[in-house]
């Protein structure tokens, strides 16, 4: 079992992570997930998909086909593609459907195994040290302020750990990022030499 450290620690770094990559991207990502596993909803995509191509190719062909030297064959089409594009919206609107319900269930999911469970580390061990301070190292208004706010005096609670850790891994991503352009930036691009 993890201790409470490196549990907040680890939270902390799971909801920079989710914050920094975007929850949009990460419930995208999950809904193509979830459409590639044998469901009746990845069934429906599929067909959505399907016919969607299908009503693409009867446009192109309804639009190559004059409506007044080949009335016929026009009229076919476009009943076809009008049946066809009646079926796609019909299936659009349940899939829409599902993904809106599947968004709204990975969001909640999302909220409670991040900020939930921050919340819950803070209540449940609000009176419990995170670590202990040594003794006569720092002044008693310091140790007040680090065990803030039910914590036994002379440690670090957990709320002051969590504010320690959200800052501590904001501004180690912001140093490794600013890092990493200035190595990007600094290294020279062989050009090819110049024929003259």
């Amino acid at each position: 079992m993890l201790s409470l450290i490196w549990t907040i620690f680890f939270l902390h770094v799971t909801i920079y992570v989710v914050n920094t990559v975007g929850a949009s991207t990460i419930d995208s990502l999950l809904w193509l997930l979830y459409l590639k596993l044998p469901t009746s909803t990845a069934k429906n995509a599929r067909e959505q998909s399907r016919l969607k191509h299908e009503v693409v190719e009867l446009k192109r062909d309804m639009n190559n086909t004059s409506s007044q030297d080949e009335f016929a064959k026009w009229a076919k089409i476009k009943r076809r593609h009008d049946k066809t594009m009646d079926e796609y919206e019909q299936l659009n609107k349940k899939v829409m459907a599902e993904k809106s319900s599947f968004d709204w269930s990975v969001k909640i999911a999302r909220w409670l195994s991040t900020n939930g469970v921050k919340i819950f580390l803070q209540f449940w061990y609000s009176k419990t040290p995170v670590f202990a301070l040594p003794d006569a190292w720092f002044p008693y208004y310091v140790q007040w302020i680090l065990s803030f706010p039910r914590a036994p005096m002379g440690s670090v609670s957990v709320h002051v750990w969590n504010s320690v850790c959200a800052a501590a891994i904001s501004a180690l991503a912001e140093l490794v990022t600013s890092m990493f352009l200035q190595t990007t930036r600094s290294t020279p691009v062989a050009t090819a030499p110049k024929m003259q």
